[in-house]
C-alpha cells in the first residue's frame, strides 16, 4: 500500500480512478484497526520516534479526491461546508463520552484506543491517535496526525498541535502516563516523555535548552 500511496500523491494529474478511491478507502480502514499511523516509536533515533511519511501522504491525498460540499442546515445563518474522505462521525464505541455527547466532535478517521474517557466540547482534526485509557477533559484539541499514548490526563482548555505538513515533520507526541494541565498549549513537533513523579507544565524550563528544534529533532521534554 505504501508505494501506492506514494505513486498517487506523486502524480499530477488530478483525475482519480475508481481504483484509486478504493484505495483511498483500504487506507482508511487501515488506520480505523489501528495498523497504520502518522509516527511511531522508533529506538534507533534520537527522539525515540520516527515519522511515516507516507501516511501523511496518504491523509493528504483525501483533500485531493473530494469535492467540497455544502451541508449546513442553514447555509445562509450558518453555513457549513466539508470534504466527503472526511466527514464527522460519531465519537467511536470504544470510547466513554462523558457529560455532553452531543458536542463531541471527532473528525474521522480519529484514531481512539479502548477505554478513553471523552468529556465535553473537544475537537480531533485530521488522523490524530489517542491511546488506551487516557482522558481527554472539556473544551480540548487534539491536532492533525497528533500521537497521544496510553492512560494520559489532559485537563480542560488545553491545546495538542498538529503538524500534518510538511510530510516529514515530526508531529507532536505526548507518550504514556502524561499529565497536561489546563490551558496548555503543546505546537511544532514537541516530544514529551513522562517518568514517575514527573510535573509537565507549560513553561520554558521544562524542556532542555540544549535540544534544539530541527527536520528530524523536535524539542523533547526530559525525562
Amino acid at each position: 500500500m505504501q508505494a501506492e500511496i506514494d505513486r498517487l500523491f506523486d502524480q499530477e494529474s488530478c483525475v482519480y480512478t475508481d481504483e484509486d478511491f478504493l484505495l483511498f478507502e483500504r487506507f482508511k480502514a487501515r488506520a480505523q484497526r489501528r495498523r497504520v499511523r502518522a509516527a511511531e516509536p522508533c529506538s534507533e533515533t534520537r527522539t525515540g520516534w520516527r515519522v511515516n511519511a507516507w501516511v501523511k501522504k496518504g491523509i493528504l491525498l483525501g483533500f485531493r479526491m473530494g469535492a467540497v460540499i455544502d451541508m449546513s442546515v442553514d447555509s445562509e445563518r450558518q453555513p457549513f461546508l466539508t470534504n466527503p474522505p472526511f466527514r464527522s462521525s460519531a465519537s467511536p464505541s470504544r470510547a466513554v463520552c462523558a457529560s455532553c455527547p452531543a458536542l463531541q466532535h471527532p473528525r474521522r478517521p480519529a484514531i481512539i484506543g479502548e477505554g478513553v474517557v471523552l468529556h465535553a466540547a473537544h475537537v480531533y482534526q485530521r488522523w490524530p491517535w489517542v491511546d488506551d485509557g487516557t482522558m481527554v477533559d472539556s473544551h480540548a484539541l487534539v491536532g492533525s496526525c497528533a500521537q497521544v499514548g496510553k492512560n494520559c490526563q489532559h485537563l480542560g482548555r488545553r491545546q495538542i498541535g498538529g503538524v500534518l505538513e510538511p510530510v516529514g515533520a515530526m508531529p507532536v507526541i505526548v507518550e504514556d502516563d502524561v499529565l497536561v494541565g489546563g490551558n496548555c498549549g503543546i505546537y511544532e513537533g514537541t516530544v514529551v516523555k513522562a517518568a514517575r513523579g514527573a510535573r509537565h507544565r507549560n513553561h520554558p524550563q521544562s524542556f532542555d535548552p540544549g535540544l534544539r528544534p530541527g527536520p528530524q529533532q523536535p524539542s523533547t521534554a526530559p525525562r
